[in-house]
């Protein structure tokens, strides 16, 4: 080796420096995961096999109050993208909760696939307001599209109340009652083992109207339940509640399964081959995770949701003694995880034969740009090719003695095709020809921002028309940003479409020109009405019905008054500042503040907090009113009362002279029982004033 040419393959030297370069792969291939932001399993796994694991969502902290909620749902399931959950349900007994009292079991339709979901958390919500005209909103919009399958969303507890559901798909894309993949419905206090619930309705699904809805009666029971799987990528959740009759609260419960990805590196003429990196990428293009193949050349990716579309990409190690390795057919392989483990996921991994030509192919912004072709003619013979892996990088060998030319054909929607270049392999050389590198001409992109209140608004739908009749569409990100990427010049009118509840708080289409630069800030302004509402409850926290509330803002006034439940609600209200004021009821003190003040922008919040407390006051107890005591008689005179009817007595005789006269003893005493009873009267009286 001390003549700079490489160890050839099977050779004792070769052998060694391959196994002494497996520890300094490892960490290379670590410290590129780190570089390029994604997760590294210094593992080398054994073959797959494990059973499928299914797993319940983890929430955020709800955060918020009423009107105005805010989570983030995380499916346990590897590649699953986070949801950012908004909603602007009404408060009370809503919220994340434990799993201990309510869950699905083994023995549900759900269960049977996902497991049980006792201890595992789920979400509570409830209308906007307790009124079949006031349901909420509870949007769920992904960090990107969602597998197509390998999850569920169940939704419980719908038997006096209804559900409308639906959802975005790619691009902004509607998806139909059938792509939400409805299971089937059921009860879940009616199986066994079951929470301590009773309940046997079911509620029934309607696609073509994408409502769920309870029993027929409205009748507010327990469990009522329904599961779907949907079957194509999602970018949005939506679900509209309202009540029908009796306390509308539902649940919200998601699950995932998971599989396994694993397979060999094998070294052609050699056998197992540490140190190669592996990339596992999502069904959508994104970077999921690295490893590296270990000493007996194995990999794997533990626990990817279950579905279609991932493809694994090979990399060799390094090899410092020599032109180094290449795979020898397909560097990227793919995975399917729909229906069971993918196993012997295997790459063949060869010496290089000289000469090797390699280089990247990036935009003009510096972004790789992965799956472009790479052709180098051969005078004579059939043409080399290759495409660019994950970060845009070729190699080509066998490249033979002389001139040549290298081409590129780039991925659909880029505007030019580069010129070739041009190399010339010197004849008996094995020196590799590197950094042949094309850079690859964009077209502009389109970008803006929608708003409600200054707010970003999630999953709305943006879309455009250009030049041809060219049309595209994009929803908006968690903070409401969208993106059209290789726009050709010329000019575009964009459009938003409102999600439900909210209008156009202007112009909801734009014109644009596009010319060689991006065009930035084609912003919307989106705008809701806002609601107002709260309980008046007594001192001992139980509803006061009846209680007259006057809500007054950029419109005048609006009366309302409790109902049997002590809550008030009203919606449609426009952006301003408004004074929401408590008649004190009758029979009633003031148990706090009886006027508040809130302003309602035109996200349309929900201020649902609005609450007053009073005091009752007991009505007045007048004392016992006494009779005069006349000297040496009786009260009125002559007569003394008993527990029966009045009946005359003779007035009582003096006693001897021994000082006060049983007359003037008895008025004494009976003057002293009356101040006693007035002063215990009096002590009463301001002990319920007080």
């Amino acid at each position: 080796m001390g003549n700079g040419r490489r160890a050839r393959p099977g050779s004792v030297s070769y052998r060694f420096a391959v196994r002494l370069s497996r520890s300094t792969t490892a960490l290379l291939a670590a410290a590129l995961a780190v570089l390029l932001g994604l997760p590294f399993v210094l593992l080398a796994a054994a073959p797959a096999g494990a059973a499928t694991t299914a797993g319940w969502a983890a929430w955020d902290p709800l955060t918020g109050s009423g009107g105005s909620f805010a989570t983030t749902m995380r499916l346990p399931a590897g590649g699953f993208p986070a949801a950012a959950v908004s909603s602007d349900s009404r408060a009370g007994q809503v919220g994340i909760q434990s799993g201990v009292s309510s869950w699905l079991s083994a023995t549900t339709p759900v269960g049977a696939k996902y497991g049980s979901s006792q201890g595992q958390p789920y979400l509570n919500l409830r209308p906007r307001a307790d009124s079949p005209t006031a349901p909420s909103t509870t949007t769920y919009t992904f960090e990107r599209p969602t597998p197509a399958s390998g999850w569920t969303f169940v939704l419980g507890d719908i038997d006096a109340d209804q559900v409308t559901i639906t959802a975005r798909g790619s691009g902004g894309r509607l998806l139909t009652g059938s792509e939400l993949g409805y299971r089937s419905s059921f009860n879940y206090c009616a199986v066994t083992p079951s929470p301590s619930c009773t309940g046997t309705d079911v509620p029934t699904w309607d696609p073509a109207t994408g409502v769920l809805v309870g029993n027929a009666t409205a009748t507010d029971t327990s469990g009522a339940s329904a599961w779907f799987e949907p079957t194509v990528p999602v970018t949005s959740l939506t679900f509209v509640f309202q009540q029908r009759s009796g306390f509308p609260v539902y649940q919200t419960w998601f699950a995932s399964l998971a599989r396994d990805v694993s397979g060999t590196v094998t070294l052609e003429g050699i056998g197992p081959l540490a140190g190669a990196t592996l990339t596992l990428l999502s069904p959508d293009g994104a970077r999921l995770a690295t490893t590296t193949s270990g000493v007996d050349g194995t990999y794997s990716f533990l626990g990817f949701t279950a579905a279609d579309g991932y493809t694994v990409e090979v990399a060799p190690p390094p090899d410092p003694d020599g032109p180094g390795l290449v795979v020898e057919g397909p560097f990227r392989l793919p995975a399917d995880l729909a229906d069971a483990d993918a196993t012997d996921v295997d790459f063949l991994v060869r010496e290089i034969v000289p000469v090797p030509v390699s280089g990247t192919v990036r935009t003009d912004t510096g972004e790789p740009v992965p799956g472009a072709t790479v052709t180098i003619d051969v005078p004579g013979g059939p043409p080399l090719t290759t495409t660019t892996d994950s970060q845009g990088a070729y190699l080509i060998d066998r490249v033979p003695a002389g001139p040549h030319t290298i081409t590129l054909t780039p991925p659909p929607g880029f505007p030019e095709t580069p010129p070739p270049l041009t190399i010339d392999v010197p004849t008996g050389s094995e020196v590799p020809i590197t950094d042949q590198d094309f850079v690859v001409p964009t077209f502009p992109s389109l970008t803006g921002t929608v708003t409600a209140g200054g707010t970003g608004v999630p999953g709305t739908v943006v879309t455009f028309t250009g030049p041809g009749g060219a049309t595209g569409s994009a929803v908006t990100g968690t903070d409401g940003t969208y993106r059209f990427e290789q726009l050709p010049a010329g000019p575009y009118t964009v459009t938003v479409a409102p999600p439900a509840g909210f209008t156009v708080d202007g112009t909801g289409s734009r014109a644009v020109t596009v010319g060689s630069d991006d065009v930035t800030g084609v912003d919307f302004a989106l705008a809701r009405p806002g609601a107002i509402g709260g309980t008046v409850t007594d001192d001992q926290g139980a509803p006061v019905p009846g209680a007259e509330v006057l809500v007054s803002g950029p419109d005048g006034d609006v009366p309302l008054t409790t109902d049997d439940a002590g809550t008030y609600f009203v919606d449609g209200l426009p952006p301003g500042d408004y004074t929401i004021a408590l008649t004190v009821p009758e029979g009633y003190t003031a148990g706090g503040p009886v006027e508040s003040a809130v302003t309602l922008t035109s996200a349309g919040e929900s201020r649902l907090d609005q609450d007053f407390a009073v005091t009752p006051v007991d009505e007045p107890v007048d004392p016992p009113v006494t009779p005069p005591v006349e000297p040496g008689g009786t009260p009125g005179g002559g007569t003394v009362p008993d527990d029966g009817p009045s009946t005359p007595r003779p007035a009582p005789r003096h006693l001897a002279a021994t000082g006060l006269d049983a007359g003037a003893l008895l008025a004494v005493g009976l003057a002293l029982t009356a101040t006693g009873v007035l002063v215990a009267a009096g002590g009463r009286k301001l002990r319920r004033r007080a």
